[in-house]
């Protein structure tokens, strides 16, 4: 269960770009991951894994295109020749509109390649990457495409992305190479990804303070009936115990581990 003490664990500084986002996409994920199909902490592991290298955890949530001469030759060497690449240096809009207009559904001679450049945790890019996203999330993004970076949409836009792109399938089978080519286009990135796919399976299965397996054990512990099968699946079963757990401790019964629900299991635990 992705949880706000694993968010602030994992992407530290994640609320310096959009103030709020860590908190949003806590708020998001017992209704988001389920809804999509993320049913597991593997699942879940993946998707935050290609998220948190995509958008730099938080820190990287809009494309960056702000590339000198040399850079716009060594990315793009079909495109600029030294003299026209000195014209359009660390121009970003003007950038955006040359290499991405004409392509993804971006029309020619429009603002579209600056209007539908990279967003979000999952980098949807140009006007069919957000006409698509749009009717999946029922959102206007083509109208308002930093609606993607919105803290309460954040999450379901990247993962409805995720699942768009296909890579649900790769990730049941633990393959962050297939999981990285159908988000990414391609496998750049990938030592990056694998790092961050162990560090979050870490965090959400016990790695971390509170993840799910540890919330399963817990549980279990203070009597669970019928006790949960310790899978670090934040499945129907699991939500059921935490919702009963919540009843006999007063608190909201929303089948949420927010920090209130950890402290009251903290506390009902037995010491040692």
């Amino acid at each position: 269960m992705l949880t706000i003490d694993i968010m602030r664990e994992m992407w530290p500084h994640g609320d310096t770009k959009i103030p709020g986002l860590v908190a949003g996409i806590a708020a998001a994920a017992p209704s988001v991951f389920p809804k999509y199909g993320l049913t597991s902490d593997l699942l879940i592991a993946h998707a935050m894994a290609q998220f948190s290298h995509e958008c730099g955890a938080g820190n990287e949530v809009v494309e960056n295109l702000n590339y000198s001469a040399q850079g716009l030759i060594n990315t793009w060497p079909k495109r600029f020749d030294a003299a026209k690449a000195a014209q359009f240096a660390h121009d970003q809009e003007r950038i955006a509109n040359e290499v991405y207009n004409g392509r993804m559904g971006n029309r020619p001679g429009s603002e579209d390649g600056w209007n539908y450049r990279g967003r979000g945790g999952s980098q949807v890019t140009g006007r069919e990457g957000y006409a698509e996203l749009s009717r999946k999330v029922d959102l206007p993004l083509i109208d308002k495409p930093d609606l993607v970076n919105d803290p309460q949409n954040f999450l379901e836009c990247a993962v409805a992305d995720f699942i768009i792109c296909g890579c649900l399938p790769f990730a049941e089978d633990d393959d962050v190479s297939g999981v990285t080519f159908h988000l990414n286009g391609g496998l750049i990135g990938l030592q990056q990804r694998t790092e961050w796919l162990a560090r979050w399976k870490a965090a959400l299965t016990g790695g971390a303070a509170h993840g799910t397996v540890w919330v399963q054990q817990s549980l279990n512990k203070l009597g669970a009936e019928p006790p949960l099968i310790v899978d670090g699946s934040f499945g129907f079963a699991t939500v059921a115990a935490v919702k009963a757990f919540q009843q006999t401790k007063g608190l909201d019964v929303d089948g949420k581990v927010g920090p209130q629900t950890v402290a009251a299991i903290e506390q009902a635990l037995p010491a040692g």
